[in-house]
């Protein structure tokens, strides 16, 4: 292969796109602050959890009561994210001129709230981030919309559904303390989310400071946090025959991608027709050897394979393996939303303390947006995934706009009665859907 073929094949380096994000972060005006039923969703969770935080373990820490406690932080931090103020120094500015969420005015100096964004511990904002998930999942609980139907047949037969995956941080501003020396900016680290399917709500992140870190580091958390009867869904970078046989033995049913050199012997096939091979088979070395269901479908001229420790297939049919598995993109999309959206793609300061308090605040964040979909998503009564969330986001400025005029009261009836205008409504794509998935798998289908 030539040089020049070698070079197009290197994958594209985002570098520009990071710095691009950075200066854009970094040069955008002032934005208002949220209308006054925003504000609400945002304390009416997070306030009560950082009270709750602040008075107990801030205190069994022996941090000292001072003006940038964690109730202030928490207000700043999260009024960074949310109205994508572009540096430390204008968040500053707002606070001291006008106060944040259920913070007032407040004199403060910039070089102190740098300084308390590496000191502060993290795990703080974590603790306030685990307190709130479950109000959340309750939430999401009690309100009724339709769930795509291998969701639907999946939460009446597990514990729950979920995907895990990680994503590798964007770079950090040189323009400070150790960094500023640096020839590259280096990567902020790493994440790994498990994130409810159904719900679309987190129920673990967990954070990496090395940015390099691989997907399989993060099994011992997977394995400590997963509950029995839980579905599993995750890609191939997990691939692990030990780890496998850990998660049967905890009678967690998982399902990811088969690699294409998988090395394995076929013991039998449960089903095999032109498009479709379902079969049990042996992998892993002699003394980890073990019995797994590999499923080959062809689509327009292409093998998909996936693996699963479940071995009945009437208890998982081979459709639903398929469909259940293309569920894993939501994980995905979580991840788009809470770096190209909420702006973790843009880091406020350069130490790992800060980047970790930006990253559990932003989560925060992703919850709330989330609960505020599901509910417009219940009033329209269509399912969560037909909801845009980008702009439920971006319609809250049109929100405040009309409160402003006195137009519009109720934050929920305006985005239901402005849907069409507002674009909340994601275009339909074409895809191969669920039906005429069943009819490609069904043995007596052509």
């Amino acid at each position: 292969m030539s040089q020049q073929a070698k070079l197009s094949k290197r994958k594209a380096s985002t570098v520009r796109h990071t710095r691009a994000i950075q200066r854009d972060r970094s040069k955008r005006p002032v934005v208002a602050p949220p209308p006054e039923q925003v504000e609400a969703r945002l304390k009416e969770v997070i306030l009560p959890a950082t009270r709750v935080e602040q008075d107990t373990i801030y205190r069994a820490l022996g941090l000292r009561v001072r003006t940038l406690t964690l109730f202030v932080m928490m207000a700043l931090v999260l009024s960074l994210i949310w109205r994508q103020v572009g540096n430390v120094s204008e968040g500053v500015r707002l606070l001291n001129t006008e106060g944040l969420l259920w913070v007032a005015a407040l004199s403060v100096s910039q070089q102190a709230v740098n300084e308390r964004l590496g000191s502060l511990p993290a795990e703080l904002f974590l603790h306030v981030l685990v307190a709130v998930l479950p109000v959340f999942h309750t939430r999401w609980q009690a309100r009724q919309r339709p769930l795509p139907p291998e969701l639907a047949w999946a939460q009446a037969r597990y514990r729950q559904i979920v995907a895990c995956d990680g994503s590798t941080l964007d770079a950090l501003v040189r323009k400070a303390g150790l960094l500023r020396g640096l020839l590259l900016s280096p990567l902020a680290g790493r994440m790994t989310a498990v994130l409810n399917l159904c719900s679309r709500l987190p129920c673990q992140v967990w954070y990496e400071a090395d940015p390099t870190a691989h997907d399989q580091r993060f099994w011992p958390q997977l394995l400590a946090a997963l509950k029995a009867g839980t579905l599993l869904i995750f890609d191939l970078g997990y691939t692990n025959f030990k780890v496998f046989a850990q998660l049967t033995a905890a009678q967690v049913t998982w399902i990811t991608r088969a690699k294409r050199n998988l090395a394995h012997e076929v013991e039998r096939y449960l089903y095999r027709s032109a498009n479709v091979h379902d079969m049990l088979i042996w992998v892993g070395p002699a003394k980890e050897r073990q019995l797994i269901r590999l499923i080959e479908v062809l689509y327009h001229g292409k093998w998909y394979r996936y693996l699963t420790n479940e071995l009945d297939a009437e208890r998982l049919p081979t459709e639903y393996v398929v469909a259940l598995y293309w569920q894993r993109w939501r994980i995905e999309d979580a991840y788009a939303i809470t770096k190209r959206l909420l702006g973790l793609a843009y880091f406020y300061s350069g130490s790992e303390n800060a980047v970790c308090l930006q990253l559990w605040a932003t989560w925060l964040l992703y919850a709330v947006l989330v609960d505020l979909t599901d509910a417009v998503a219940e009033a329209l009564n269509k399912p969560f995934a037909a909801i845009s969330m980008a702009m439920v986001y971006r319609s809250l400025y049109y929100y405040g706009q009309a409160v402003d005029r006195g137009e519009a009261a109720d934050l929920i009836a305006f985005l239901i009665a402005n849907t069409e205008w507002l674009g909340l409504l994601k275009r339909e794509r074409k895809r191969l859907s669920f039906e005429l998935l069943k009819t490609l798998t069904n043995p007596a289908g052509p």
